[in-house]
């Protein structure tokens, strides 16, 4: 299993509990109403945080990625001059 699905099993099963436990809890059903919203409005914040640092990390990764595939670019290029310089010295 992919840790991404064991994290979104794990969310979805503690939002699923945490749901229950509210409405089964011995309350006013305008208090339980507000709480379920509170609730929501938390996991939700929670949900845009994570979102938010599983992009950073993408486009950090992208990033690193991209520049370390410049460099060697750069130097595959070097190289390349430099052997084509190497074998038209020999060709004079």
């Amino acid at each position: 299993m992919k840790p991404v699905n064991a994290v979104l099993g794990f969310i979805a099963g503690l939002s699923i509990g945490a749901l229950f436990g509210v409405l089964y809890a011995p309350q006013k059903g305008s208090t339980t109403r507000k709480r379920i919203a509170r609730k929501g409005a938390e996991y939700g914040d929670e949900l845009k945080d994570k979102f938010s640092e599983s992009v950073e990390g993408i486009k950090d990764t992208y990033t690193s990625t991209k520049k370390d595939a410049t460099e060697w670019v750069d130097k595959a290029k070097d190289k390349t001059e430099s052997y084509i310089k190497d074998a038209t010295k020999g060709k004079k």
